[in-house]
């Protein structure tokens, strides 16, 4: 698998993501195996960094009986909370250590070379973004913009659901379904992206294995189901298209879909105006002087007749 992850993809260029001041390249980033030399323990050998086990935004028991108490116990209260604690661990006393976790799972990722944060680092910013695809008494269909381009790029509510579901189910062993808003125009340096011939500013669906997220692809996430076992087992046992459909069914948050939606199409549109600035910037910048070069090819005229 980590074969597999290695070859989604080899680079990512920030771009729209980077709101934290984080320039999307790695190169003065370095990461040393004995970098736990430089760690900073407080008293009494408490981790100083300081990424946090965030809470789900609704108590442990809001999505019962689609998704229960016991496997958010599980899900949330160990799994999610141990890719905090490895990560917290991993970054204190490095570069990493001041940078949000989205810049942390940017830079990690190493043009597909991954560094040791990278797993639980991308594993932490994707369960807060599953926690947040969901809420009580959700599913059911969306309404307003983010209807409209789900059937004007996938034909139909129905088709997009089945193509995300099929996405779901079909993602061999761990690894998570993404619904994403893709606005890059293919600039993602080396990245192997997994919808290449498909246009931009559309939606589309991906799968990603292992802790793989779509913004190494520069990709805008919109909504994600989580596909590793620990995520349904206790309440489905092996039935993970039974999962996938109570997921669809009953526990999507449209609202948040809608919102990041918004958000996404905001950035991409900043983006496409600061290199239209940056542009303009660069021609300005190499412009010659009509009347400087007047005067250099008169100069050189009367040299001649010089001669």
């Amino acid at each position: 698998m980590a074969a597999s992850a290695a070859a989604v993809a080899t680079s990512f260029k920030c771009g729209v993501f980077c709101s934290n001041g984080f320039s999307g390249s790695t190169r003065d980033f370095h990461w040393h195996k004995n970098e736990r030399r430089n760690i900073k323990r407080a008293s009494r050998g408490v981790i100083t960094a300081k990424v946090d086990h965030k809470p789900p935004p609704y108590s442990l028991d809001a999505l019962e009986p689609h998704m229960t108490r016991e496997t958010f116990d599980y899900h949330w209260g160990k799994h999610h909370r141990a890719y905090v604690d490895n990560l917290n661990k991993q970054i204190v006393g490095t570069e990493l250590d001041t940078k949000s976790l989205e810049d942390i799972v940017l830079a990690t990722y190493n043009k597909g070379d991954l560094l040791p944060p990278f797993n639980n680092a991308a594993q932490v910013w994707n369960h807060e973004f599953f926690w947040e695809s969901m809420k009580p008494s959700g599913g059911g269909q969306p309404s307003g913009e983010l209807l409209e381009l789900l059937k004007r790029d996938f034909g139909s509510f129905e088709a997009f659901v089945n193509e995300f579901k099929a996405a779901a189910a079909t993602q061999f062993g761990s690894g998570w379904a993404w619904l994403v808003y893709k606005a890059n125009r293919l600039d993602v340096g080396n990245a192997v992206n997994p919808l290449p011939s498909e246009e931009d500013k559309k939606l589309v669906v991906v799968k990603s294995p292992n802790a793989i997220n779509p913004l190494v692809w520069d990709y805008s996430p919109l909504l994600t189901i989580d596909v590793w076992e620990h995520a349904y087992y206790l309440d489905f046992q092996n039935r993970r298209p039974d999962y996938i459909s109570t997921f669809m069914e009953k526990l999507v948050s449209w609202d948040a879909v809608s919102s990041r939606l918004e958000a996404a199409k905001a950035r991409a549109a900043e983006r496409e105006r600061e290199e239209e600035r940056e542009r303009r910037e660069y021609d300005g910048g190499n412009q010659t002087d009509p009347e400087a070069e007047e005067l250099f090819l008169g100069s050189d005229t009367d040299d001649a007749e010089a001669d």
